[in-house]
């Protein structure tokens, strides 16, 4: 289709756009010598049944397309633009009559500027003036009417405003409070609107309610110094494995190396959080009343005491037991182990106990009786931070009324015990200024004396492993790698044997990566027949608020399965309810 009374030439370019009259050229409007003679108060004659007149042949000028078509529609015969109502017409105004178009002012009038006298829009040249067309003179095109007037379009039209039309929000003129699309189609919604993301992005926000990553409790909180419990410096280039950017063409995971699962949104290297975190409103005095209810009568509602005790830090538990104690007068801890047995009983006293107590009590269980449990001195003594460590002490002195360091003494021998009792003192260097000198320096030494000499001098390898920071051992571990081309971790492994082995190997492990180094243990102890409870409960107890999150990273890159997965195939009933209730999704 085509417009009646434009010219078949199409406009000239005007800053790149077509869409003007030709410079020096004449509407095909009837009139004396072809010009557009202003009828009266200057406007257009209307033509027959006050439609314009058609142009010659009666077409619609034909636009920059093939033939030089303006512009060809993507409708049936390739007319511009066939509007959806009824007959086709282009386009059909939303008005009354369907007039083309309706504009929103007064009479119905097209289109009513909103400038003083409802002018017509101003063009974008200097000035204001409309865009000058490039015919001679570079006069925008006059009309051969009297005077070379513009010609003025039918109705009581008046001259433009200064300024011109109002700009609607993509550069288009505004048209019953909307705006026609800018060049590449409508602006990109604007941030901070409800449903959408950040300032600019467009795309949909996600709900950041509780357990969002970032905006629970205990997430991201600062690590003690000296140790950072992410133990593994940053991330490798790139990050840490993900899935494929949608629509990319990158390297899909295989069977051997599935997708890592989102678990809490932390990689391994940054802040650390553990899986429970306090809950918001605690009512001591209410979960006093629920664990009462749960064990009152004949049975034991043993999910309504998992449902508490596995959703409270362990200060809020702490605090359930001295509100049991005020309403009741009885010990909640008594009334537990009187109602539980085994495993589940073991895990849930666990919970109870204040975290410092329960390490000691863990090291004096490790140590009473025949036998020692030298996995458990390294895996509490070789993990903890100096704070940490001297509590312990403190603790192990005043609750249980005994010396650490005697029974460390009594309990272990040789090279091992002196480890021991070095990372019993808590005072390794806090300095998280890394020297490289005393870095390299320190590989040189480790080097001549394991790999680099017969035999090996264990007192270099206690002294630097059991003083240095850890940043510094990190550095060192570097530099070690470096000088001997291979990883001071199997250096240890090939140097040392036994319980010393395990202690130093805990360390380097911890420096490299500490949940890695938990991860192992927990792998350890439920792999093949039979599983050591005890340490499952220690570590999924000790690290709930610390870096269980992580743990579960390292647990699914090491072992292509999650923790919560083998936990579940390995134990059963409540006491595996209650850990997979702590170890979360």
């Amino acid at each position: 289709m085509s417009y009646p009374g434009y010219p078949s030439s199409g406009y000239p370019q005007s800053g790149g756009q077509s869409g003007y009259p030709q410079a020096g050229g004449q509407y095909p409007y009837p009139g004396a010598g072809g010009a557009y003679p202003p009828g009266a108060g200057g406007a257009y004659p209307p033509g027959a049944g006050g439609a314009y007149p058609p142009g010659p042949g009666g077409a619609y000028p034909q636009a920059p397309g093939p033939g030089g078509a303006y512009p060809q529609a993507p409708g049936p015969g390739g007319a511009y633009p066939q509007a959806p109502g009824p007959g086709g017409a282009y386009p059909q105004a939303p008005g009354p009559g369907g007039a083309y178009p309706q504009a929103p002012g007064p009479g119905g009038a097209y289109p009513q500027a909103p400038g003083p006298g409802g002018a017509y829009p101003q063009a974008p040249g200097p000035g204001g003036a409309y865009p000058q067309a490039p015919g001679p003179g570079g006069a925008y095109p006059q009309a051969p009417g009297p005077g070379g007037a513009y010609p003025q379009a039918p109705g009581p039209y008046g001259q433009p405003p200064a300024g011109g039309y109002p700009q609607g929000s993509g550069g288009s003129y505004q048209s019953g409070g909307g705006s026609y699309p800018a060049s590449g189609g409508y602006p990109a919604p604007q941030g901070n609107q409800s449903g959408w993301g950040s300032a600019g992005s467009g795309y949909p926000s996600y709900p950041t309610g509780p357990g969002a990553p970032g905006t629970a409790p205990g997430y991201g909180g600062p690590q003690p110094a000296g140790q950072n419990y992410s133990g593994g410096g940053a991330p490798p280039s790139g990050g840490y494995p993900s899935g494929p950017a949608p629509g990319s063409t990158g390297p899909q995971p295989t069977p051997s190396q599935p997708s890592m699962p989102n678990i809490g949104g932390l990689t391994i290297g940054g802040a650390t959080q553990g899986t429970i975190k306090p809950v918001a409103n605690f009512n001591p005095q209410s979960d006093a009343e629920i664990l009462r209810q749960a064990m009152k009568g004949a049975g034991t509602n043993e999910q309504a005491i998992i449902d508490v005790v596995s959703n409270r830090s362990n200060e809020q538990r702490q605090k359930i037991k001295l509100a049991f104690k005020t309403l009741y007068g009885k010990d909640l801890i008594k009334d537990l182990k009187s109602e539980l047995t085994g495993n589940m009983e073991e895990i849930i006293l666990a919970l109870f106990m204040p975290t410092t107590y329960y390490d000691a009590w863990s090291l004096r269980k490790a140590m009473e009786g025949a036998g020692t449990q030298d996995r458990v001195l390294i895996e509490i003594l070789c993990t903890r931070d100096n704070q940490q460590i001297r509590e312990i002490v403190r603790c192990y002195k005043e609750e249980l009324g005994r010396d650490l360091e005697k029974d460390l003494r009594k309990d272990t021998s040789g090279h091992f015990r002196r480890l021991l009792i070095s990372m019993s003192q808590g005072n390794r260097d806090e300095n998280q200024t890394v020297d490289m000198q005393k870095a390299t320096a320190d590989a040189e030494r480790l080097f001549r004396a394991g790999e680099g000499k017969l035999g090996t001098d264990e007192s270099t390898f206690n002294m630097i492993l059991a003083t240095r920071s850890f940043p510094q051992l990190r550095a060192t571990i570097q530099e070690y790698g470096r000088l001997s081309k291979r990883e001071l971790l199997k250096a240890v492994d090939r140097e040392f044997s036994g319980d010393v082995r395990d202690g130093m190997h805990a360390i380097v492990q911890c420096v490299v990566s500490r949940p890695v180094f938990f991860a192992e243990k927990l792998y350890k102890s439920m792999k093949g027949a039979g599983t050591s409870d005890s340490t499952l409960i220690r570590i999924i107890v000790t690290r709930s608020e610390i870096d269980l999150v992580q743990i579960k990273q390292a647990f699914w890159e090491k072992y292509q399965k999650t923790l919560r997965s083998m936990v579940e195939s390995d134990t059963s009933g409540d006491y595996k309810r209650l850990l997979v209730s702590i170890i979360g999704n």
